[in-house]
């Protein structure tokens, strides 16, 4: 069963969608009046039209499109980009431009891709000592 998830959709486009049978993340278009053009290094949120309403204990998580970072170097900001069960307003795409020419973002191009995810509530519990495991504290590039 899929689950179900309550959307506004106040763009002319289609609502974000699955490319293929094996995808994770959907589509998602950009509403714009006119096109966008993001200098080099500029930032900009992309507006998108849509305003969901996510589960409670889910998260939709915003995430660059491989081709557009490759190709044109466009890419998120804050990647990825997390939207609560609790917010209602428009998803807004939070964009930059790292190549070094000015990219033009146009209405109904997609920009970026939208995951939805389970999560879990923690409660911390604090203690003076945690288990020990094989790997211990060793990290950023320990084991070679």
């Amino acid at each position: 069963m899929e689950l179900q998830i309550q959307v506004i959709n106040k763009s002319p486009h289609t609502l974000p969608k699955y490319q293929t049978a094996g995808s994770s993340g959907m589509d998602i278009t950009a509403w714009l009046q006119e096109p966008v053009t993001l200098a080099p290094m500029a930032r900009k949120l992309i507006p998108t039209g849509l305003y969901m309403a996510i589960p409670a204990g889910f998260e939709a998580q915003v995430r660059p499109r491989s081709g557009l970072a490759i190709k044109r170097g466009l890419t998120l900001i804050n990647t990825p980009g997390t939207i609560d069960s609790d917010y209602r307003g428009e998803l807004m795409v939070a964009m930059i431009n790292l190549s070094q020419e000015d990219q033009v973002i146009a209405d109904g191009e997609r920009i970026a891709q939208l995951i939805v995810s389970k999560y879990e509530r923690v409660e911390w519990t604090c203690v003076e000592l945690l288990d020990d495991t094989a790997r211990g504290a060793g990290g950023f590039g320990h084991t070679g």
